[in-house]
C-alpha cells in the first residue's frame, strides 16, 4: 500500500447510545426503514472503513466485524462516545456518524472524505437544507479531532459544538438529505414514506 492510500484509510465511529427520549425510550438504532435497521443502514453506508467503533448496547447487525464499545457514563452523549472509540481509532481520518441516519449511503461518505483531500480542515461535515450543521454526519482528521478532545477536559453531557469549535471545518451541502436524521415518530414515518413504505 502507498503513503496516499495509507492516508485515505479512514475508521468509523457511530454513536448508537442514545436514550431515544423522544421517542418514548424505545431502541432507535433498531428501528426499521426499508426493511433494515437504522443501525444497519448506517454501517452498510460506511462499508469501506478499516474499523467500525459502535459506542452503545450490542446489537445484531447484518455487518459480520463491528466493535463495540460503551461511552462513560452509559448515555453520555456524543462527546462521551467520541472519547470511548478515539483510543482504538488508528486510521488517519475518521467518520463520525449517528446510528439513526436512514438516508446516508456510500457516495455521501466518500465525499465527506474527499473533502479532507485537501490538507488544510480538520473535518468535513454535511449541512442539510435548513442550513443546520450536522456534525454526527462528518469525517475528520483524527489527530485533530484527538487533541480537540484531550483539550476540552471531562467528556460527559458536553455539547459536540464545544468539541468541534476550534477545528477548521469544510461544510458541504446535503441536497439530497443524507443527513436527515430520525429523532421523533414523525420523522421515522417521513423515512418511511421517502423509503417506499
Amino acid at each position: 500500500m502507498t503513503e496516499r492510500e495509507t492516508e485515505r484509510e479512514y475508521d468509523a465511529v457511530v454513536a448508537a447510545g442514545g436514550a431515544g427520549r423522544r421517542l418514548g425510550g424505545v431502541d432507535k438504532p433498531a428501528l426499521t426503514v426499508g426493511g433494515r435497521s437504522l443501525l444497519d443502514r448506517v454501517l452498510a453506508a460506511c462499508a469501506g472503513a478499516r474499523e467500525v467503533l459502535v459506542v452503545g448496547p450490542e446489537r445484531p447487525t447484518e455487518r459480520a466485524r463491528v466493535r463495540w464499545l460503551r461511552e462513560d457514563p452509559p448515555g453520555g452523549g456524543p462527546v462521551a462516545a467520541v472519547a470511548a472509540a478515539l483510543p482504538a481509532v488508528s486510521a488517519p481520518r475518521v467518520l463520525l456518524l449517528a446510528a439513526d441516519l436512514p438516508f446516508l449511503d456510500a457516495a455521501t461518505v466518500r465525499r465527506l472524505l474527499a473533502a479532507l483531500d485537501d490538507p488544510a480542515p480538520d473535518g468535513a461535515l454535511l449541512t442539510d437544507a435548513t442550513g443546520r450543521d450536522q456534525p454526527l454526519a462528518a469525517a475528520y482528521r483524527t489527530a485533530a479531532l484527538r487533541a480537540a478532545l484531550t483539550a476540552l477536559g471531562d467528556p460527559a453531557g458536553r455539547p459536540l459544538r464545544h468539541l468541534l469549535a476550534g477545528l477548521s471545518l469544510v461544510r458541504l451541502p446535503d441536497p439530497a438529505g443524507a443527513s436527515f436524521d430520525c429523532d421523533t415518530w414523525t420523522e421515522l414515518a417521513e423515512a418511511r414514506d421517502r423509503a417506499g413504505e
